[in-house]
């Protein structure tokens, strides 16, 4: 992924009103993210923990989405797996998210979940460069994964587009 900027994630958001994504909270790192090792940029809200964001590149440039993260189920232990990056994580590293539907279907209260790592670091998983409970032995490509990762997320960014 390409560098951006705060400019460029806060007018990509496709699921909020334009004073929402004035108000959002951006990572005040941005310099310093691994961008060449990135196939999206998300990031949790550290003042609201139920809040997230996503911003990804897009044949028509960058797409945005406001995600409300579930709350975790205690007192039991599971392990989950990522829909987008099929990393399995025990405990709560993987949350579903959902977002609100873009336009009139999201003012009507429709939304679309998933369920994705928790810190949003799906890439970072694929790539080794960030462990996680564990990934599952496959004969493809770290290629091919980057690509099936990149179309459920492109599937996910159209059902929120829709």
């Amino acid at each position: 992924m390409l560098a951006i900027t705060e400019r460029d994630i806060r007018a990509s958001f496709v699921n909020c009103t334009q004073g929402e994504a004035k108000r959002l909270a951006v990572p005040n790192d941005l310099p310093a993210r691994p961008w060449d090792d990135l196939d999206f940029l998300g990031w949790r809200d550290p003042a609201a923990t139920q809040r997230a964001y996503l911003v990804a590149e897009s044949g028509a440039g960058l797409v945005g989405v406001a995600l409300r993260v579930a709350p975790q189920q205690t007192g039991r232990v599971r392990r989950s797996m990522c829909s987008l990056c099929l990393t399995t994580h025990t405990g709560d590293g993987v949350s579903l998210m959902t977002a609100r539907k873009a336009g009139r279907d999201g003012r009507q209260g429709n939304s679309v979940g998933a369920y994705i790592c928790s810190d949003l670091a799906c890439s970072l998983y694929l790539r080794g460069r960030k462990e996680a409970g564990r990934r599952i032995d496959e004969t493809i490509t770290l290629a091919e994964k980057i690509d099936r990762t990149t179309s459920h997320l492109a599937a996910f960014l159209r059902k929120v587009a829709e």
